[in-house]
């Protein structure tokens, strides 16, 4: 791939001036962000409103995009993974989750993780980099080029690989960008963002007076059973990070998720289920149970199906909001960042058949979701 850098990395606000620094008017600039973010054009041959003289000078400066799909994988069920490669060679995961009207796109935002939830995969071979603003926007553009036509990517969480508030900058203009009419016009609503938790960078989610969803991965209700499932994010006191999510509430009037994964022998009998209930007592929340995806040569196992009913019970007899989210995309490794490993130990031992190309983009619909 061409070391160029990406017009989606780009600011929105920064399209116009570069028409002009081209030497072209303003409103050149406004039409090449829609070609790459309404249009999803790949490449400058597509751009047939724009002068040739801007094209050139444009692909002497830019490429379109910089990440290619390096495998898409899907599940009788209907959830869809993609591994995807970046231009320096690296891999990344993103997942399509289908559910009745919605059509909701799983983002990373680092390659690799620095948390180390010790049943995750995404993080065993720890953080390699950041993704650059545009990598993580143009991953839910690739879903939506791969979605059939008159299908909108409607959701975006930004729960994939990495940790979203390490990677704090380059996230905040992705969600700009998703959310902005002149880039993909995906409501903030309908845009929640995933993170262990620290309440200095919750904060700053917060000071951007917009309506996204925040998803606080607790796991545990206890100090120090939570330093013992998150090495490196769990040491945060509990307090700090309830505060922090209270002003989030208090700003943004939307209530908190609290991630809480399921580990069978680790944090999924009553006793946890009482304190994580007396943990949240008043606070309007919701706990989204998890039961742990297994990983292979992890010791971590799902509790049994009566087990979990007792523990969402005993959160919703003491008022505390709770649902179980039932394991999707298990057949295809389509969870923690298995498949990006599988797919990586595939194509290195010459196994896995590069994917079909997508089809072209010219009949694609332009309406968005509110």
């Amino acid at each position: 791939m061409s070391t160029l850098p990406s017009l989606t990395d780009l600011p929105l606000d920064a399209f116009e001036p570069l028409a002009e620094e081209l030497g072209e008017k303003r409103f050149a600039g406004k039409n090449l962000a829609r070609w790459v973010f309404e249009r999803r054009a790949r490449d400058f041959l597509a751009m047939s409103d724009l002068s040739k003289r801007f094209r050139a000078a444009l692909a002497e400066r830019h490429v379109v995009r910089r990440t290619a799909i390096a495998a898409d994988r899907s599940d009788p069920g209907g959830t869809r993974a993609f591994v995807l490669r970046l231009a320096d060679g690296k891999t990344i995961e993103t997942v399509l989750i289908p559910e009745e009207a919605r059509r909701t796109v799983c983002v990373s935002t680092q390659v690799g993780c620095p948390v180390a939830c010790v049943f995750c995969a995404s993080g065993l071979d720890g953080l390699i980099r950041n993704l650059t603003a545009g990598e993580i926007i143009e991953q839910v553009m690739i879903v939506q080029d791969a979605l059939p036509e008159g299908e909108r990517v409607s959701n975006v969480v930004v729960m994939g690989i990495g940790e979203p508030t390490m990677n704090l900058t380059a996230l905040t203009q992705a969600l700009a960008t998703w959310n902005d009419p002149r880039g993909l016009g995906i409501g903030a609503r309908r845009i929640t963002i995933s993170t262990v938790g620290w309440p200095a960078r919750i904060d700053r989610l917060t000071a951007l007076h917009k309506e996204f969803g925040l998803a606080i991965s607790l796991h545990a209700p206890r100090q120090e059973l939570r330093e013992r499932l998150i090495p490196n994010g769990g040491q945060v006191p509990l307090a700090d990070l309830l505060a922090a999510a209270k002003r989030w509430f208090a700003q943004t009037g939307r209530r908190v998720t609290f991630e809480y994964v399921l580990i069978d022998g680790q944090n999924a009998s009553l006793r946890e289920a009482a304190e994580l209930a007396a943990l949240l007592a008043g606070f309007p929340c919701h706990v989204n149970l998890i039961p742990v995806n297994p990983v292979e040569g992890l010791p971590y196992r799902r509790p049994a199906p009566d087990v979990i009913e007792q523990f969402k019970l005993t959160l919703l007899r003491a008022g505390i909001d709770a649902t179980v989210r039932h394991p999707r995309g298990d057949g295809i490794a389509a969870a923690c960042g298995q498949l990006r490993l599988r797919v990586e130990a595939e194509q290195g031992a010459g196994e896995l058949a590069p994917p079909a190309p997508l089809a072209p983009p010219a009949s694609r619909p332009t309406t968005r979701p509110a």
